[in-house]
C-alpha cells in the first residue's frame, strides 16, 4: 500500500473546475493501491456524503475536507474587485467535531461571506478551529504569496498566527507539486526552511482536478465552459501546461525524495483523520404533544376521533385497518412524521389554500383520518402496503400539492412554526446532459455553430427517468455513428463530451423538497443561499440529506390547483355559490362524457397524449 495519501483533491462538485465524479475518484485511488484519500472541493461540501459512502463501500478511508476561500479583508466586506484572487486554506476533519466545524465554516462562507465565491475569514476560523487539520493552501495560499513577493517576515508572522489558531501539530506547510511554475520550487524550498526553523511540519500535495493525464483537454474544456472562452483563448491565457492528474504514490515519493517527511506526514494526517458518520437514521422535527401521551397514543386518538367525525360511525373494518396501519407506522417510528404533515396540510386548508395529496399516500386510512388525504382508501380498495410496509427501508413519501401561487405561504408557516434556522429547501444539481455536452464542447473547441448544431441534433432525446447518454446515442443513432467514424473533428468533440457528460454544472433549488430539522440544520447539513432566488438551501442534495438524517418533505406548487382556487372564488363572487371542491361528486355524468371525448386540455395528469387516447378507448 502506498505511503503517500492525496490530501488536496477536487471532484466535479467543484462546479466546472474539476472533472472526477466521486465514484470514479474512489475507484482510481483504489487502482493506485492507496487506502485513503481526501475530498477538498472549492468552498463547498456538496459531495461529502456521497464521497463518504462510496469510499467506505470500496474500503478506502474517506478524509472529509474543504478547500476554503479566505477573504483578505474579512468576509463581510463586499465591493467591486475585492478578493478576485482570494487566498486558499485546506481544512481536513480530524474527527466528528472537525466535520461539524467544516459544515459551519462552509455554511458561513455562503450565508455571510458570499461575494462571487463563498468566503470565510480568520474570525470564523477562530470560532470553528477545533478538530481540524489545516494545510497552508499551496501556491494559492497566503504564506506562498508572501514568499513569492519576498516578504519572508510576513510569511513567518502568518505561520505563527495559524499555529496559534489551530494548535501545534495541526497546521502544515503545504508543498504543492507544480514543476511547471518556475518559482514554486524556490517557494517550496523556503517553506521547508521555515518549517525546520519554526518547528512546523510540511506536507506534500498534488492539488488534483482530474484523474489521468489524458483527461487534461476535457478539464480545460470545463474551464472554458465556466469562463465562456474557447480552448485557444484558455491556452493563450495559461502559458504553461499543468499536470493536475491524480498521480501515483511512487511519483510523489520521487518528486519529494529530498523531503521524505513531507510524504510521511500525508500518512500521519490520514491516520489521524477518523470521521464516523451515522447515516440513514431519521431525525424528525419536534412536534408538541401533551406531556402525558406518547406519539402513538396521540396519533391513535386523533385518527379514531377524526375518522368517526368524517364517517359518522366506525365499522369493524375501519377499526381493524386503523390498528393495522398504526402498528406499522409506530414500529417504523413514523408517528411524528404523520402529525407534522397533517399539521401543515390542515393549516393550508384552514387558510383557503387549495391543497391535495397524491401518490401511494392515498392508501392510508390514518392519513385520510387526520386530513393528509381526502380519499377514503376503503371506498376504492386502495392498499396501505404500497405506501408503507414493514419491509420498506425508506421513509414514507407524501407528496403534498399546493396552489402554486400560495405555496410560499405554506413554507413560511413551517419556518415560523419550527424555526427559520431549522427549515430549508433542498438543492439539486444541473448536470451536463448528452446534447448539452456536445454543444458545450463544440463551443469550447471553437467549431462552427452550424456543425455543432447538426451533430447535437443527431443525439436522440431521452425519456423521463431515462436520460440519453452519448454511449447509447452512438448505438441507437446510425447517422451519428457514421459522422463519428468518418469525421475526426466530430470524433474529438464527442469523445470530449463523453468525458464531461454527467458532471455537475450548477446548483439550484429542488422543485419540491423541504427539510425540517429538530435542531439547527447545520447539525446535519451545510447550507447556502441560492443566488437566483435568495432562498436558503441545503448543500446536500436529496439522497445525501436523507442519508445525513433528515426526512425530505415534498411541497409541490401545482398551477392547476391555483386555477381551481380562482374558479371557486369567481363562482362565489359571480354566482354567490360556495363550492367545496373536496366534496365534488366523483360520478358526474357530464364530466365522464367530456373525458370520453378526449377533452382533457388543462386537466392535471390527464392531458397528455397517452392518457387522452386511453380515455377515449375506455369509452
Amino acid at each position: 500500500m502506498s505511503r503517500f495519501v492525496h490530501l488536496h483533491t477536487h471532484s466535479h462538485y467543484s462546479l466546472l473546475e474539476a472533472l472526477p465524479k466521486v465514484k470514479n475518484l474512489v475507484s482510481h485511488v483504489k487502482s493506485l493501491e492507496m487506502d485513503a484519500v481526501a475530498l477538498t472541493d472549492n468552498g463547498t461540501m456538496y459531495g461529502a456524503i456521497e464521497f463518504y459512502q462510496k469510499a467506505m463501500d470500496a474500503g478506502v478511508k474517506p478524509i472529509m475536507g474543504v478547500d476554503f476561500y479566505v477573504a483578505r479583508e474579512g468576509r463581510l466586506l463586499k465591493r467591486a474587485r475585492i478578493d478576485t484572487k482570494p487566498n486558499r486554506l485546506v481544512c481536513l476533519a480530524e474527527n466528528n467535531e472537525g466535520y461539524q466545524n467544516l459544515i459551519a465554516l462552509s455554511s458561513i462562507g455562503f450565508l455571510e461571506g458570499f461575494y462571487y465565491k463563498p468566503r470565510i475569514d480568520r474570525e470564523v476560523l477562530a470560532k470553528h478551529s477545533k478538530g481540524l487539520i489545516v494545510l497552508s493552501g499551496g501556491h494559492l495560499g497566503e504564506i506562498d504569496e508572501f514568499l513569492k513577493l519576498g516578504r519572508k517576515e510576513d510569511a513567518k508572522k502568518t505561520i505563527e498566527e495559524y499555529v496559534a489558531l489551530f494548535g501545534e501539530g495541526n497546521f502544515f506547510l503545504e508543498l504543492v507539486d507544480r514543476p511547471e511554475i518556475a518559482e514554486q520550487q524556490s517557494t517550496n524550498a523556503q517553506l521547508i526552511e521555515l518549517g525546520r526553523e519554526m518547528g512546523v511540519p510540511v506536507v506534500a500535495t498534488k492539488n488534483t482536478f482530474y484523474l489521468k493525464p489524458q483527461d487534461v483537454e476535457a478539464w480545460k474544456i470545463l474551464n472554458c465552459i465556466k469562463g465562456g472562452k474557447t480552448l485557444e483563448q484558455f491556452e493563450r491565457m495559461n502559458q504553461f501546461d499543468y499536470d493536475a492528474s491524480l498521480v501515483s504514490g511512487a511519483y510523489m515519493e520521487e518528486q519529494f525524495a529530498d523531503v521524505p517527511e513531507a510524504i510521511e506526514n500525508t500518512r500521519k494526517i490520514a491516520d489521524r483523520c477518523n470521521v464516523t458518520l451515522e447515516l440513514g437514521k431519521w431525525n424528525f422535527p419536534k412536534f408538541e404533544i401533551p406531556a402525558d401521551k406518547t406519539f402513538r397514543e396521540f396519533l391513535t386518538e386523533r385518527a379514531f376521533r377524526q375518522l368517526e367525525e368524517k364517517e359518522g360511525s366506525l365499522t369493524d373494518e375501519m377499526k381493524n385497518r386503523l390498528e393495522y396501519e398504526l402498528q406499522i407506522i409506530d414500529d417504523k417510528g413514523f408517528c411524528p412524521y404523520f402529525l407534522i404533515v397533517s399539521d401543515f396540510i390542515s393549516w393550508s386548508r384552514s387558510q383557503g389554500i387549495v391543497t391535495t395529496t397524491r401518490g401511494s399516500a392515498a392508501g392510508s386510512l390514518v392519513g385520510y383520518s387526520i386530513g393528509i388525504s381526502s380519499i377514503n382508501p376503503l371506498t376504492y380498495e386502495l392498499p396501505f402496503e404500497r405506501f408503507l410496509n414493514p419491509q420498506r427501508p425508506s421513509a414514507p413519501d407524501i407528496d403534498a400539492d399546493f396552489a402554486d401561487n400560495r405555496r410560499d405561504e405554506v413554507f413560511s408557516y413551517v419556518r415560523e412554526r419550527y424555526g427559520h434556522e431549522k427549515v430549508a429547501q433542498i438543492c439539486t444539481f444541473g448536470t451536463m446532459l448528452a446534447r448539452g455536452s456536445v454543444r458545450d464542447v463544440g463551443r469550447g473547441l471553437g467549431f462552427p455553430y452550424a456543425m455543432v448544431d447538426e451533430i447535437a441534433k443527431l443525439v436522440p432525446m431521452g425519456s423521463q427517468g431515462f436520460p440519453m447518454s452519448l454511449e447509447r446515442a452512438l448505438n441507437e443513432a446510425p447517422d451519428l455513428k457514421k459522422k463519428y467514424d468518418s469525421d475526426a473533428n466530430v470524433r474529438r468533440m464527442i469523445d470530449l463530451a463523453r468525458r464531461i457528460e454527467g458532471c455537475a454544472r450548477h446548483v439550484s433549488i429542488h422543485a419540491a423538497g423541504v427539510v425540517i430539522a429538530p435542531s439547527a440544520l447545520t447539525d446535519f447539513t451545510p447550507l447556502q443561499i441560492d443566488t437566483r432566488e435568495g432562498k436558503m438551501i441545503t448543500q446536500y442534495e436529496m439522497k445525501s440529506v436523507e442519508s445525513a438524517g433528515l426526512v425530505k418533505m415534498d411541497f409541490l406548487g401545482i398551477r392547476n390547483l391555483s386555477i381551481l382556487g380562482d374558479a371557486v372564488a369567481l363562482v362565489r363572487k359571480v354566482k354567490g355559490i360556495e363550492i367545496d371542491i373536496e366534496r365534488v361528486a366523483v360520478d358526474d355524468k357530464k364530466t365522464f362524457e367530456l373525458l370520453a371525448k378526449g377533452q382533457t386540455m388543462g386537466l392535471f395528469q390527464l392531458n397528455g397524449d397517452g392518457m387522452t387516447k386511453y380515455l377515449i378507448e375506455l369509452r
